[in-house]
């Protein structure tokens, strides 16, 4: 096993109106939109990626947006029932008043002690903000290091062109809850696998850490009667945790297929390298590289600003872009 226990590197959700979802997560939830691309297995789809000023893992959540004409999905077993990001402690008034000031229904709670902000998105997805201080989750940009991936976990970077100030922004995931048959199974993958260790329990959630820290070194596990959930939108379709390279993720792998699971072979996503493989209580797990990263085709300045196509697909652009649905960019307001 790499000494190396993971975090989490994304989250990939399918939405329908890819405007809708670009407005939501742009002008409302301040991220960047980081990258506008298409589905490499299904280019009449978008692949949208939104995260902080860079798209440093453990900041990212992406979508692929079926349009309003796209299955709905159904929630329940085999699924992420919320995905969660840290907010400073600070800022719970000014989200409480952002959300609502923009028609999202919102409800304060309270878990292990950290106050929680829970709401979702326009097509249903569970979202959270959990106000927890951490002084690696958001620092300065300008000292922040390129390798975010190392074992203290990521560093969020402030968006200075975000309609969130400052310090208000997201600071990366805080941590993603899988709903899950039975909980067993899943933790096992866990502890065992990618070594998290179980870190307390209350009201049916187990909480389990990864030795990394920062952002997105939670996953919280819970038990549902629901039937096995249905992929569609409005759904989550798979977890990326986080490999810093090639020779960590072959390792991961190698741990996976140990363990009786059928981890894919490694994928070129243009921006990182991926594995797969569904763990037993059905969520579907992949381990990403943090290189080459979103400038390996943009640079930093232009992120976002064009649809980015890998090599292997640019011969096909004009077919490609003409059987994408429309979409204007993101509105943001201040």
């Amino acid at each position: 096993m790499s000494p190396n226990t993971p975090g989490l590197h994304h989250v990939t959700a399918i939405a329908g109106d890819p405007q809708r979802n670009a407005d939501f997560y742009v002008g409302t939830l301040g991220l960047r939109f980081v990258k506008k691309t298409v589905n490499h297995d299904d280019t009449g789809t978008y692949h949208f990626y939104f995260g902080d000023e860079r798209g440093t893992p453990g900041t990212n959540i992406t979508f692929f947006p079926w349009t309003e004409q796209g299955r709905e999905g159904q929630f329940g077993a085999g699924q992420t029932r919320t995905t969660a990001y840290r907010i400073p402690e600070g800022s719970v008034d000014y989200w409480l008043d952002r959300l609502e000031s923009n028609g999202v229904d919102v409800e304060e709670d309270e878990r292990f002690g950290e106050t929680i902000l829970r709401f979702a998105d326009p097509d249903g997805i569970g979202l959270e903000l959990v106000a927890a201080d951490d002084e690696r989750a958001h620092g300065n940009p300008d000292d922040a290091a390129e390798d975010t991936a190392a074992s203290d976990g990521p560093v969020a970077t402030p968006w200075d062109d975000s309609p969130v100030p400052r310090d208000h922004q997201l600071q990366g995931f805080y941590n993603v809850t899988l709903a899950v048959a039975e909980i067993e199974p899943t933790a096992t993958v866990l502890t065992d696998v990618l070594g998290y260790d179980l870190e307390t329990e209350a009201d049916g959630r187990h909480r389990y850490r990864s030795a990394a820290g920062g952002p997105g070194s939670i996953v919280d596990l819970v038990e549902t009667d629901a039937g096995r959930g249905r992929m569609g939108v409005g759904t989550v379709h798979h977890v990326a945790f986080t490999a810093r390279n090639l020779e960590e993720q072959r390792r991961w792998r190698e741990a996976y297929g140990e363990h009786g699971l059928s981890p894919s072979e490694v994928i070129d996503r243009t921006y990182f390298q991926s594995v797969y493989t569904r763990e037993p209580g059905g969520v579907l797990f992949e381990m990403a590289t943090t290189e080459p990263g979103f400038t390996a085709d943009e640079d930093r300045e232009e992120l976002g600003s064009s649809l980015a196509l890998p090599e292997w697909l640019e011969d096909e652009r004009e077919r490609i872009e003409a059987q994408l649905p429309p979409f204007d960019g993101p509105t943001v307001e201040d």
